[in-house]
């Protein structure tokens, strides 16, 4: 079996001003909005980076507190990481490991018509964040940088690779990173490792999860992501001119620490 990170997932409070931000820092243009996101009191919009995507979400109603995504931007203390998205291929063969698990579907995936089927994981069984784990079964599904049905259609016009070009890694804080490590590696059945400073990885097809200590405060989330950068000064100069917070090669933006490595 295999598994891919496709997609990351942040909630936020201003659409507009997240937008703003991607497109100015990494050079992204958003190629998708899902309608479908309205049953969950959202909207949303999709910017591809290279083959996988940055998704942004955030509630139509002013009041956080009347939707999921709203109450966990309230409890993490503004915009953050949200979802771990992932691409494989057999839902059934991994619907089997979660039901032994005892792991809870939070929200069924199945659109047989357009070539969907997948399941988003409880968060308080996974821990950490959404995992969400979907099979693309229409034709040309499954192969690297092929059709995914979360972001349309017609995405790839719009990838643009100047400044970013992947998503290599994500990176999920805890105040156990070895357990949540642990729980991580059983349900997705990624072998547990170490990387080079002892911190506690899982190695997917295509990028790494990364589970660190929790220091900020703001409890166990989605807190980054390392992005392919063939422009680090670039994005480091524009970060700046937009006031955003940067450190070394790391800029914050949507609610995540972007690290860029070349």
């Amino acid at each position: 079996m295999w598994i891919r990170l496709r997609q990351i997932a942040v909630a936020c409070t201003d659409l507009n001003e997240v937008s703003r931000d991607l497109a100015g820092v990494l050079g992204l243009e958003a190629c998708f909005t899902d309608p479908g996101v309205a049953q969950f009191g959202l909207k949303n919009s999709l910017w591809p980076i290279g083959t996988q995507f940055l998704e942004c979400v955030t509630p139509i109603a002013a009041d956080l507190d009347s939707t999921a995504a709203g109450r966990y931007i309230s409890r993490r203390g503004g915009n953050t990481g949200y979802m771990v998205i992932c691409e494989v291929d057999d839902v059934t063969a991994r619907r089997e490991v979660v039901d032994e698990l005892g792991v809870r579907v939070a929200f069924e995936l199945n659109y047989p018509d357009e070539g969907h089927v997948g399941m988003q994981l409880h968060p308080a069984d996974t821990g950490g964040s959404f995992l969400e784990m979907d099979q693309m079964t229409m034709n040309g599904g499954g192969k690297v940088g092929g059709p995914w049905w979360p972001a349309g259609k017609n995405w790839k016009p719009y990838v643009r690779t100047e400044r970013v070009s992947a998503i290599t890694a994500a990176t999920i804080s805890s105040p156990d990173p070895s357990t949540l490590a642990t729980r991580w590696a059983e349900i997705t059945q990624v072998p547990f490792d170490l990387d080079d400073q002892n911190r506690p990885v899982l190695d997917f097809d295509n990028a790494r999860i990364r589970f660190v200590q929790e220091t900020d405060g703001r409890g166990e989330r989605l807190s980054g992501i390392d992005v392919q950068c063939g422009a680090v000064d670039a994005v480091l100069d524009a970060a700046t001119t937009l006031g955003l917070k940067t450190s070394g090669n790391t800029v914050t933006l949507a609610g995540l620490d972007v690290t860029c490595v070349e």
